[in-house]
């Protein structure tokens, strides 16, 4: 070789060339055939640029030319850099290196890992420079399955050092511009229907909207056309067990109307079941026309109706039995005890009033222990009933008598038989007069033993005290006649009286502390209690008071 014009030959280290040409000593110039050197296929390289200087070398590194072995004139000319020399000769520090096409870059991605062999990456070589051997070329890689289409995103998979190659579009759509594939006539189409049900969904809640707040202010202010009222909705129909509405849901089924027929009267009255066996319990005078030969017809609740017999009744007492054949299905209604009944306690009462069935009506206790007398149409006193009665402002007319007075748990204080009338003193229940607000009720305790009897004897027994008393004395107390009804004694030899001492015209002012007015209370306060029971009795005789004690008689009932 020549060694005269500058360039000296050189080999890669270790004696391999470098693939792609580049410096095998760091230097970052590209490597190209020695000019003259003999056939470039030998794997003889030359390196461009400065290299070490030998000792029969000047120091300078001689200019030379692209594609030229001769030195450039005026190269020692040039002004000395500003910086020390890059040891690694790595522009601009360093000294230029000659003018070469720079190597080909590699993708990241295609660098093999450590120890792998490299495969270039297919495609055209790249050129190089003239006169340089051909590269390499990569054996020829086996066919492969045709590649998935590219997603629809077009950054996806957006490789920048990839050449540029179109996407190919379907055949079916052209693309547009902007890479989006032209709807077809039938996606047009879908799209103007869903604008169009989106157009109609968004007109309705704005009509639906529109018109609410138009109804409301019609509602409001009042509006033209046919009016509607607003109205509660449906609520449930339970009540609670102790109000009027649960009371009367409770007590119903078991409430009857009597319809009373005998000779040329007839009557309408109430009763209540007692128990399963057909026995209910009403007033005398509710059935008194039917007593002789009559017809009683009892209505149920439910509409069912039944023929009834007289099993029992009682006139003092203004209570009767009757009992009805072939019903199933009885529901008695539970008794109560008169003596826990205190004044202020609520009530209901169930009757038929002007045979109104089923009315319930409802009040409190207004008194207790209120003797009453009732009845007397007959006139000679047979029908008079005494009662030391319950008294009540819940509305009782006639048509109510023998129908029950409930508590608040449903359960019979009393059985209503009596009211005030404004027009009269007294009334059984059977004439016309209306309600005031005072009404009277037999006490479930003295009611409950007397129905006993008549269910069991047919007849109910009175206690006596055996004296007759004088009904015409108007002074305070009850005075104890001169002589019997059928004239004999007073007081009756050997009974109850005779036996405690009392003597005729003796006054008696106190039954067990409670006062006595007239010989009616005393009857009603004697007939409070059963046979057998004692009594202590006040007395005044000759000015002076004194107390007696004495044990109660029986006498029959009538």
């Amino acid at each position: 070789m020549n060694e005269g014009n500058g360039v000296r030959p050189g080999k890669a280290e270790e004696g391999t060339p470098t693939p792609g040409g580049a410096p095998a000593d760091g230097d970052f110039g590209s490597a190209r055939p020695a000019t003259g050197s003999g056939d470039p296929a030998g794997g003889d390289f030359v390196l461009a640029g400065p290299s070490a200087p030998d000792a029969d070398e000047p120091t300078g590194p001689p200019a030379v030319e692209p594609g030229s072995a001769a030195p450039v004139p005026g190269s020692a000319d040039r002004p000395k850099p500003l910086h020390d020399p890059d040891p690694y000769s790595t522009p601009p520090y360093g000294r230029p290196g000659p003018w070469a096409p720079a190597p080909p870059v590699r993708h990241p991605a295609a660098t093999p890992a450590h120890g792998t062999a490299f495969q270039a990456p297919a495609g055209p070589p790249l050129p190089g420079p003239p006169g340089a051997p051909a590269p390499l070329q990569p054996p020829p890689a086996e066919p492969t399955a045709p590649a998935a289409s590219p997603p629809s995103d077009p950054w996806h998979r957006y490789d920048p050092w990839a050449a540029p190659a179109p996407a190919p579009a379907p055949a079916h759509a052209p693309l547009q511009q902007t890479g989006a594939a032209v709807p077809t006539v039938r996606q047009r189409r879908g799209r103007a229907r869903r604008l169009l049900a989106g157009g109609a969904l968004a007109l309705a809640l704005v009509s639906g909207g529109v018109g609410g707040v138009v109804g409301a202010y019609l509602e409001r202010e009042g509006g033209t056309g046919t009016v509607r009222l607003p109205q509660a909705g449906k609520e449930p129909a339970g009540r609670p067990a102790d109000s009027v509405a649960g009371i009367a849901a409770r007590a119903l089924p078991s409430v009857v109307t009597l319809h009373v027929k005998g000779g040329d009267e007839q009557d309408t009255g109430t009763g209540f079941v007692l128990d399963t066996r057909g026995h209910i319990l009403t007033n005398n005078h509710v059935v008194r026309p039917a007593a002789a030969d009559g017809d009683i017809t009892v209505t149920f609740s439910g509409g069912a109706t039944a023929k009834a017999r007289i099993v029992g009744r009682d006139t003092g007492y203004d209570l009767a039995v009757v009992q009805v054949g072939g019903v199933r299905g009885l529901t008695p209604l539970p008794l109560g005890n008169s003596d826990n009944v205190r004044v202020g306690d609520p009530v209901v009462a169930i009757g038929a009033p002007f045979d109104l069935a089923g009315t319930v009506t409802s009040g409190i206790i207004s008194a207790t222990e209120r003797p009453i007398t009732a009845g007397g149409e007959q006139g000679d006193g047979s029908d008079v009933s005494y009662v030391d009665a319950l008294q009540t402002d819940a509305p009782i007319n006639p048509g109510n008598s023998g129908g029950p007075l409930l508590d608040s748990r449903a359960r019979v204080v009393g059985i209503n038989s009596a009211i005030r009338s404004a027009d009269s003193g007294s009334d059984s229940g059977d004439g016309q007069a209306g309600s005031i607000g005072l009404g009277f009720a037999i006490p479930v305790n003295q009611a409950r033993r007397v129905a006993e009897e008549l269910i069991n004897t047919g007849r109910a027994t009175h206690p006596v005290i055996g004296v007759t008393l004088d009904m015409d004395y108007t002074g305070d107390g009850a005075r104890i006649g001169t002589k019997g009804g059928d004239g004999g004694p007073a007081v009756t030899a050997g009974g109850p009286g005779d036996r405690a001492g009392l003597k005729p015209g003796d006054v008696v002012t106190e039954v067990d502390g409670r006062a006595v007015h007239s010989g009616d209370e005393l009857i009603i306060r004697t007939r409070a209690h059963r046979p057998g029971d004692r009594l202590r009795l006040t007395v005044r005789r000759d000015g002076r008071t004194r107390e007696v004690s004495l044990v109660l008689g029986s006498s029959p009932g009538g």
